[in-house]
């Protein structure tokens, strides 16, 4: 896949002017390369989160956010994210950039069915389309993501946690952005489910050629599906290598202690770092 860069973010800082003020990301830059997955990895409390609300601008007073992102079209236009009006920002959100927010799959209207949640979608950022279309639009989105258009009239409730995942990552590639940030999409899914997310996560990414930043505590989970992985702790990135590098030759000791956290299933309680000869990073024989 030839690659450019989408995503460039600057010595970004954010502040929470409390009393005490929390200095929650500090200085961070990175450049996400278009069609790239990028594993955001650190342990609760990090910035990790923090920093994907502030790239995105999605933190009101008392957060300060200072520093540069420019994201990079593919019309070629660069865009200052920091410096977009309100309504800019708006036709931006979504369109160029979604995201799959934390805890996302409890965030879908109980009172409203699937078709109309995504149906929302639509009216408000591509109001030219009419009703039949956005209704075919809604049911090509959601077996897309493999639930069935026959759920366009189901409630939230009638869905188990996996599909209602797949209908919010459905939610977020309704406008085909280039960039979806993806906020522990997986978490509280059994094993299995977070597998299936995972895999369809991949297949569309390369259907799409659209760029994911994936956040997760689960360092092992991003050894598997990332193109770089970098490691955040106390606001700061300590880390930013290929899966490969990070896993066998890490070179910040936060890093090394994230690895062997994670028992392997085949070798010694060590974890990852000691007979890491004998299993790969999910833990399974070679």
């Amino acid at each position: 896949m030839t690659r450019a860069t989408l995503l460039t973010i600057e010595e970004v800082d954010v502040v929470y002017d409390v009393q005490p003020p929390v200095h929650a990301v500090r200085r961070v830059s990175l450049a996400l390369e278009r069609g790239e997955i990028l594993g955001l990895a650190g342990e609760s409390g990090c910035g990790k989160t923090t920093l994907a609300y502030g790239i995105q601008r999605l933190l009101k007073p008392p957060a300060v956010i200072s520093g540069s992102v420019v994201f990079h079209d593919r019309d070629g236009d660069d865009i200052d994210i920091m410096s977009l009006a309100t309504d800019q920002l708006r036709a931006f959100r979504w369109d160029k950039a979604s995201m799959v927010f934390q805890g996302a799959m409890n965030a879908l209207n109980p009172v409203k069915t699937i078709g109309s949640q995504l149906d929302d979608v639509f009216r408000t950022h591509r109001p030219n389309l009419g009703r039949r279309e956005r209704r075919e639009e809604c049911a090509a989105l959601l077996e897309l993501v493999l639930v069935g258009r026959d759920r366009m009239r189901s409630y939230p409730h009638e869905l188990s946690g996996g599909m209602r995942q797949r209908v919010m990552i459905a939610m977020a590639l309704a406008l085909k952005p280039q960039l979806m940030i993806m906020d522990e999409p997986t978490t509280a899914l059994d094993v299995l489910v977070q597998r299936e997310i995972l895999q369809q996560i991949s297949q569309l990414r390369e259907r799409f050629g659209f760029s994911v930043i994936f956040i997760t505590h689960d360092l092992p989970l991003l050894l598997e599906i990332s193109d770089r992985i970098a490691v955040m702790r106390a606001g700061e990135i300590v880390e930013l290598d290929t899966p490969e590098n990070i896993y066998r030759g890490a070179t910040h000791e936060y890093t090394r202690k994230l690895l062997s956290s994670f028992p392997s299933l085949t070798g010694d309680r060590g974890g990852f770092l000691r007979g890491e000869a004998d299993s790969d990073p999910t833990g399974a024989p070679r």
